[in-house]
């Protein structure tokens, strides 16, 4: 099934003339192919959705609804079929893999338990403004392999209940259980709707540039978010860029260490850390510093990581190998820094793996601090100071999310406030609603997603000036 998965072009499956290989993670090895779209290819899928557009736009949001809402019961339907694929090409454990088929239909119907609002500015003797929202027309949506079906459920959603179409481009990296929700929908929208297109490297930079896309709603890294960002302001294309984080957690004294190691762990390393959101840097109280690095270290050491396929493995691989490459290289500068690596248990031979690493009290100039590792890679940082903690904090390109840990709440909360981040937890981690705009500052990113602030991203305000009958 997965060898011979297609397209979704004008409600149609199209099958590309080149493939891709796409890799098992634990083992490094091809174990199928995806289409390898061409440029002919993209054009056919922006004119169908542009063909789409005027009638979908004119569909009652209730029907729009009611859509959207069959295609998360399709989804659902299939997770067991979907999350075993999805093990195989993004290498997370089983029942994280069944997690994020199910919360990506969750999200799905939650969009659609928003509105559109109609603002009224004025209401007066003589006339009524109303500003209306909207849809922009063809969006296109570029979606990453870290959570591959999780995130294109935030793009699907809001842009088809909005009155858009969508063309939607899987990671090169994770494109089969894109491809395969694409066939189980593809009945559920008119043609042209909704179309999902697949490629290599050459794809994207063809989708950024392309003229007939109104809207980029783009996650990824920050250096590919800027091309993104120069791409579309040739032509004034409305863009959402959710981008890379360096996020900090901080852990002040008064906490129970035994009760909040394992939510810090797993803050900082689930999805073997391949979350933008993820602690990426944990600053620890001087008085707690030790007992909780041990702690940390013992989790480390206990959790075991290996195929995901196989019961009981709670961490899988880095997911492919330039991101393997990457997060091997910024060991090995730490290494020869002469910084003090915390490594967990062992990893298999084969296969994208890196051991779960603390680094103990880097300096803050060290690259394992200044860079994403993106992989399961955490330094532990210590500060006896509030102030100085919040400034260190801060100092990074980054204001993707934070944390703040305490058991003293108020003392928490006026720490959470003066972090430079768009989203800061206070004794939680990794958590999202779609009812909550995700947004970040500084180099995170550009707009928001989730909630209404999110749905509006996929629309323009349009004021309408009725006069009254005088």
């Amino acid at each position: 099934m997965s060898d011979n998965l297609a397209m979704t072009i004008d409600g149609h499956a199209v099958h590309a003339a080149a493939t891709i290989d796409v890799r098992n993670p634990a083992t490094g090895e091809v174990f199928a192919q995806a289409p390898d779209a061409t440029a002919a290819d993209l054009d056919a899928a922006v004119a169908a959705a542009t063909r789409a557009f005027p009638a979908w736009r004119d569909t009652p949001i209730a029907d729009r609804k009611a859509c959207l809402v069959k295609a998360a019961d399709i989804i659902d339907a299939h997770a067991d079929e979907l999350a075993a694929l999805f093990v195989r090409e993004q290498g997370r454990p089983l029942p994280g893999a069944k997690a994020e088929i199910r919360g990506a239909a969750m999200w799905l119907k939650a969009t659609t338990m928003l509105d559109i609002p109609v603002d009224v500015t004025e209401d007066s003797d003589t006339r009524r403004v109303e500003v209306h929202h909207v849809p922009l027309g063809v969006v296109c949506g570029i979606v990453p392999w870290n959570f591959p079906v999780l995130l294109a459920s935030w793009k699907i959603g809001p842009a088809l209940m909005a009155g858009n179409t969508l063309v939607l481009k899987p990671s090169p990296f994770t494109p089969l259980c894109t491809l395969r929700i694409g066939e189980l929908i593809r009945d559920v929208f008119p043609a042209g709707v909704f179309n999902i297109i697949c490629g290599g490297d050459a794809l994207g930079p063809l989708m950024t540039a392309h003229p007939g896309f109104a809207k980029i709603s783009f996650t990824g890294s920050t250096a590919t978010g800027r091309r993104v960002m120069e791409s579309a302001a040739k032509d004034l294309k409305r863009i959402t860029l959710e981008l890379g984080g360096n996020d900090a957690a901080i852990v002040l004294p008064d906490v129970d260490v035994d009760a909040v190691a394992a939510q810090l762990f797993e803050g900082a390393f689930h999805n073997t850390a391949q979350v933008c959101v993820a602690t990426k840097r944990l600053y620890i109280h001087a008085d707690i510093y030790d007992q909780l690095r041990d702690r940390l270290h013992q989790l480390a050491k206990e959790l075991p990581v290996g195929d995901g396929a196989e019961q009981g493995n709670r961490y899988g691989p880095v997911q492919n190998e330039p991101q393997y490459r990457r997060v091997r290289a910024l060991l090995d500068d730490a290494r020869a820094k002469g910084l003090t690596l915390l490594e967990g248990g062992p990893v298999p031979d084969v296969g994208y793996f890196v051991p779960l690493t603390l680094v103990d009290n880097p300096p803050e100039d060290s690259r394992v601090v200044v860079e994403e590792a993106f992989g399961p890679v955490l330094p532990l940082l210590k500060f006896d100071n509030v102030d100085d903690v919040i400034m260190r904090a801060n100092d990074s390109e980054y204001g993707l999310a934070g944390a703040v840990w305490s058991a003293d709440i108020a003392a928490a909360t006026a720490i959470a406030h003066r972090l430079d981040t768009g989203t800061v937890w206070i004794n939680q981690n990794l958590q999202s609603t779609p009812f909550t705009p995700l947004a970040g500052a500084k180099q995170s990113g550009f707009g928001q997603e989730n909630g209404v602030p999110g749905l509006l991203e996929f629309t323009r305000p349009k004021a309408i000036f009725i006069p009254k009958a005088g």
